[in-house]
């Protein structure tokens, strides 16, 4: 999973796509590359006693350049970083800071794509592909891009509640230090804890809860079950990111009312 900050402060989780994944999806759009370009030779070959030598070669140039460099570009552009291969297997091309491809990210990845994935068979690109966590290709390395996995399975909602002989410590605790890792670690604990052990569960909750100690002030009574901890952890720093962005969703629409009153366009 790679995590990526935004300007607005939000934590953005991607996950890379593997290299069995891009190598499928870059078989099958070479696949229909070449079925297409098999394709448009023989309907050449079926009218080129009608054209001069030039005349065919230009032909011959021309469908090549479209196949291998302006319809990827095209595609990659218009799509926002999806190909036919691509799209069925669920990835998608982004920027490294997680935005969207633009034309000069496509031209970059398709010029390059012709010496490492077309004149050395993929050997260049797996080569490449194979040495770095992300599985960028050269194109990707100098386009600033990688792909990812555009399809996941849907999450459910973490169902958390502030346990009632907590409630008291919740409303006054001090939590608003707790880094965001760690709360993703604790919420996916909560998530699939019960999956563990009964002792290897109760391990990975007191280690969790003493991390999150140092970020939480004052604690809750000596002896409280460090996952009903964890859960009330979480629980009240979700409500109060809730309540807080209600609070500024309010500021602003009554700045806006403000303003149409007085005219302010």
């Amino acid at each position: 999973m790679s995590a990526i900050i935004t300007g607005e402060a939000v934590v953005l989780e991607l996950r890379p796509a593997s290299f069995a994944a891009r190598s499928v999806a870059t078989a099958i759009d070479l696949t229909v590359t070449l079925a297409v370009a098999f394709g448009l030779f023989v309907l050449l070959g079926q009218v080129a006693f009608m054209l001069d030598p030039a005349a065919a070669r230009a032909i011959i140039l021309a469908i090549v350049v479209g196949l291998l460099v302006v319809v990827p570009i095209t595609v990659e552009t218009l799509s926002r970083g999806k190909s036919l291969g691509k799209l069925v297997m669920g990835l998608r091309v982004v920027r490294d800071d997680g935005g969207s491809i633009r034309f000069r990210h496509a031209l970059v990845r398709a010029l390059l794509a012709v010496l490492e994935i077309y004149l050395t068979l993929g050997s260049v690109a797996c080569l490449v592909s194979l040495f770095n966590d992300k599985s960028k290709r050269l194109g990707d390395m100098l386009a600033g891009t990688y792909a990812i996995r555009d399809r996941a399975p849907k999450s459910v909602p973490l169902q958390v509640s502030v346990a009632p002989a907590l409630a008291q410590w919740a409303a006054l605790a001090d939590i608003g230090r707790l880094p965001d890792p760690l709360a993703r670690r604790i919420s996916l604990f909560l998530r699939q804890g019960s999956a563990m052990a009964g002792n290897s569960r109760f391990a990975l909750a007191m280690e969790l809860a003493s991390e999150a100690s140092a970020h939480v002030a004052p604690l809750p009574a000596p002896g409280t079950d460090p996952t009903v901890f964890l859960a009330s952890l979480i629980a009240e720093r979700r409500d109060r990111e809730y309540r807080r962005m209600d609070a500024a969703a309010a500021r602003a629409a009554a700045i806006s009312r403000a303003l149409g009153r007085h005219g302010v366009g």
